[in-house]
């Protein structure tokens, strides 16, 4: 019987499978002209004028009718209030989720640290967070109250003073989940702008928004450019491409749990990524023709199967060590080992942003409640770049005291290289504190 939905096959012994991989995982992200030249319009609009510029275009694309950029700033008691016209449910949901997500970023934070040498001098690392970060949420329909959490809550962890969320109201469209998740995670400043002009105003400050030291989180490809543009002027957490999932699976799960997990990722947008590699032929059919029987039941049911056809792909390997290579090759956002005994393959995995142990652990638990971050490295940067945590808001110094013994020690070290490098006043600056014998 012929599938509904025909994914790609795969094999990892096939002569081919370089240039077959190659092909499957390519993704451009950088933005057309076209993108790149409105948002260099947009950045410096901002940057020139401030808030007229920001009240201008956010009344323009949100097609909303605000006087002053003030008049956009979210009061408090309206957060608060979001938390009221929520469900019981969702509140409960969303309290539970910001407590694990919590507890899961206290481990990460970093304390300073000194230790003294021999000869009194003192070196050590002070960790300090950042004083003020932006959040980027996205607004309207396309609204993730999860990534408010995520977001938020490892700032407040590490100790970040301000934290300035920006969120559009297409229309005025208020998502009240996303509000109440602010208050939750004690979000500082709420201003209801999106797009390039509210990336411009968070990284260059406006006379209403200030301006940060760092801009997290997700938008599209405009929101990605104009961060892609002010980095150097603030820090960024990442350009994201779509977002991807990988499944290893021994043949013994539920076909149908597979299926689900790989539409959790290809019902994101029609680039989304869902490879599933298993060295069981047989299995890799059941899985198909699960696709094939559920994806009619998904409400996003066309993005999901333009994703699966067009980016996803059933991997068929020779055992599961072959599959921890094929994984390790594509270094993916999201990685399942769907397998009996995954705390032995844990070891051999090398890339992958986040990995989710066994049967039982859905991707979708990392997405929202598990504690983890769930923002995370996408398009095989897994390969260099790690989850967002409370590391990614705290910065180092590096603290040196020398003791008059330590200094003249240090110092005559320092002169040698120094005039090794032709740097005379390096050299004589160490060589003033060399004592005498």
């Amino acid at each position: 019987m012929s599938s509904t939905t025909p994914i790609k096959q795969l094999n990892a012994s096939a002569a081919d499978f370089d240039s077959q991989l190659e092909a499957l995982l390519a993704w451009e992200s950088v933005s057309d002209h076209a993108v790149a030249d409105t948002v260099a319009k947009i950045l410096a609009d901002v940057k020139s004028t401030g808030d007229e510029a920001l009240l201008r275009y956010t009344n323009q694309f949100d097609r909303l009718d605000a006087t002053t950029v003030a008049d956009l700033v979210v009061p408090k008691a309206r957060l608060q209030e979001a938390l009221t016209k929520i469900t019981p449910e969702q509140r409960q949901a969303l309290e539970t989720a910001a407590d694990r997500v919590r507890r899961y970023h206290e481990h990460q934070k970093q304390d300073s640290w000194k230790y003294t040498e021999a000869d009194g001098t003192v070196l050590g690392q002070q960790v300090r967070a950042m004083d003020r970060v932006g959040l980027y949420v996205p607004g309207g329909k396309a609204s993730y109250p999860s990534s408010v959490l995520m977001n938020a809550m490892p700032a407040k962890v590490a100790g970040v003073e301000e934290v300035v969320m920006v969120v559009p109201t297409p229309g005025g469209e208020v998502n009240e989940m996303v509000f109440a998740a602010a208050a939750i995670a004690e979000v500082d400043m709420v201003v209801t702008v999106g797009g390039a002009q509210a990336v411009a105003a968070l990284a260059y400050g406006t006379e209403t928004v200030p301006k940060v030291d760092k801009i997290v989180g997700p938008g599209n490809i405009f929101v990605a450019t104009a961060k892609r543009s002010v980095f150097g002027t603030v820090a960024i957490d990442m350009i994201a491409g779509p977002s991807e999932i990988l499944v290893i699976c021994d043949g013994k799960t539920d076909p149908d749990w597979i299926a689900m997990d790989l539409f959790s990722q290809a019902e994101h947008d029609e680039q989304a990524q869902s490879i599933l590699v298993s060295p069981d032929a047989e299995f890799l059919s059941q899985v198909q023709a699960s696709v094939d029987r559920l994806l009619p039941t998904l409400a996003r049911e066309e993005i999901a199967r333009q994703s699966m056809t067009s980016r996803g792909a059933f991997i068929l390997v020779e055992d599961m060590a072959q599959a921890v290579d094929v994984s390790n090759r594509i270094a993916p956002e999201h990685l399942e080992l769907s397998v009996a005994d995954p705390e032995a393959l844990l070891p051999q995995v090398r890339h992958a942003g986040a990995i989710f142990m066994g049967r039982h652990t859905a991707e979708a638990i990392g997405d929202y409640c598990a504690g983890p971050n769930h923002v995370l490295p996408t398009s095989g940067t897994a390969r260099f770049s790690s989850p967002l945590g409370v590391y990614d808001f705290q910065k180092r110094s590096s603290i040196i005291y020398c003791s008059p013994r330590g200094a003249s020690e240090l110092g005559k070290v320092a002169s040698v290289l120094a005039r090794g490098e032709s740097l005379e006043a390096h050299a004589r600056s160490a060589e003033y504190r060399i004592l005498e014998d």
